[in-house]
């Protein structure tokens, strides 16, 4: 196939009786290439016949480095003694470009493709709709897509692949449904791993039903699934609390002999423990070690979650101290399971302790960690506390947020601070926070009252 001309979103418009085969570039100088990059390049040897191939080889190891502007450098440095790059490079200049956010100049390098009589090939297609996907552009690819398609040019399972991806992480579900759907009519079979990015983005969207007729389908077209289908149907159901279909799932990848994974596992762990199911938690993970696989951080974690919320602390301890024996390092979720279990089950001290030791371990503590301590302290009549904790979150640049307010004003009216309560209560509704405190109309008409007999 051959384009004499594709035009897109303005970045491209070939002419043939163009004589100018460059395409604009930014101006990467020699001593932003050798300082940024410590990268001294000798042109002259690459003035040999095998040059071309040095060229592509340092470009490829320049990018798996990510350095994207020091190849584009070269590549120029390259042009300018008079060595013209074949497919390969100009692909890799692409792959640049669109990893710079700079689509026109991919799309220059295209036309610079079309203008030296080189056929772009599926690397070429993929690597811009790719780019544009990533960037956000889902719609100029799908369209891009549809004006090659139009001009006789064969895309391939990576090509729809990327473009499935895209549409499910814009939200757009029902239109990667359908182009999963549509792509067979354009002779290519749609694979594993289209149908598993559908049956994720399905399940996110809580249409679990949905996720498992295509799943049906799949498997009427011979295309079996993997660990990563197992994985997001296993996701899905235990979002919707249907653990024991999930649980069904994970013994029938064992049946079929697909190994789970950690993800798997964890997937499972997590949605039991928020329901409080431990000793099913414990169940998973027992299989889960026999199977093994090596359980993390966020394993560790759940298990933590599941023994705080059944308020068996002592067991909660134990994985705490089974953590410190293992090679796994508690991360800031961790230390907010802890801080929030001990903080509900009165235990405020040691959460503060474990607040300090943050500190030393450089976890940055986040406002889900202070909501939970501003909230025992509230509750324990610690008030000032409360307050005084509140003013090093503030030194500290940490966004507060509505639940930190509605708990420090709830916090404050049943401690009988009413005046300081409604100060608090009344700015922020100027400031355009609307609170979810628990006073009523009745509460804060008494409240004041009381105020008003002072």
């Amino acid at each position: 196939m051959s384009f004499s001309a594709l035009n897109y979103g303005g970045a491209i418009t070939l002419s043939p009786s163009s004589n100018n085969l460059c395409f604009p570039i930014p101006n990467f100088n020699r001593r932003r290439l050798h300082h940024n990059h410590n990268l001294v390049v000798n042109v002259s040897s690459f003035q040999s016949p095998s040059s071309v191939v040095k060229f592509g080889k340092m470009l490829t190891s320049l990018v798996r480095n990510k350095q994207f502007h020091t190849a584009i450098s070269l590549s120029n440095q390259m042009e300018l003694i008079g060595i013209q790059p074949n497919i390969v490079a100009l692909n890799i200049l692409i792959n640049c470009f669109c990893q710079l956010g700079q689509l026109n100049f991919a799309f220059s390098v295209l036309a610079k493709i079309l203008k030296l009589g080189y056929q772009p090939d599926t690397i070429t297609m993929n690597t811009l709709i790719k780019g544009m996907c990533v960037s956000g552009q889902v719609k100029k690819a799908l369209d891009f897509h549809d004006d090659v398609i139009a001009k006789g040019f064969q895309l391939d399972q990576i090509s729809y692949g990327i473009l499935i991806n895209g549409l499910c992480k814009k939200g757009e579900t029902r239109a990667a449904l359908q182009l999963v759907t549509r792509i067979e009519a354009l002779m290519v079979k749609p694979d594993v791993v289209m149908y598993s990015t559908v049956i994720h983005s399905l399940c996110k969207d809580n249409l679990v039903s949905d996720a498992f007729h295509l799943y049906s389908q799949m498997i009427v077209k011979n295309i079996y699934p993997d660990v990563v289908t197992y994985n997001n149907l296993i996701y899905g159901l235990s979002i919707v609390g249907q653990f024991k279909e999930a649980v069904g799932l994970l013994n029938e990848m064992l049946l079929k002999n697909i190994s789970p994974d950690v993800f798997t596992f964890n997937t499972l762990m997590d949605g039991l423990s928020k329901e409080g199911e431990v000793r099913k938690v414990r169940d998973v993970l027992a299989v889960m070690i026999k199977q093994g696989v090596k359980p993390n951080v966020v394993t560790y974690n759940s298990l933590m979650d599941g023994y705080f919320s059944v308020k068996e602390v002592n067991k909660a301890i134990y994985v705490v101290n089974a953590i410190a024996r293992t090679e796994v390092k508690p991360n800031v979720r961790s230390y907010n399971i802890m801080i929030n279990g001990f903080c509900k089950n009165k235990m405020v001290d040691e959460a503060m302790n474990l607040l300090d030791e943050m500190h030393d371990r450089a976890l940055p503590a986040n406002v889900i960690t202070y909501n939970s301590i501003l909230d025992a302290l509230c509750k324990s009549q610690q008030i000032d506390k409360a307050i005084e904790l509140l003013a090093k979150i503030k030194v500290q640049g940490i966004q507060l947020d509505r639940i930190t307010y509605s708990i420090l004003v709830d916090g404050l009216f049943e401690n009988g601070r009413f005046k300081d309560a409604l100060d608090i209560y009344q700015d922020l509704l100027i400031k355009g926070y609307h609170l979810e405190v628990k006073m009523n109309t009745k509460m804060m008409l008494e409240s004041w009252s009381k105020i008003d007999q002072r």
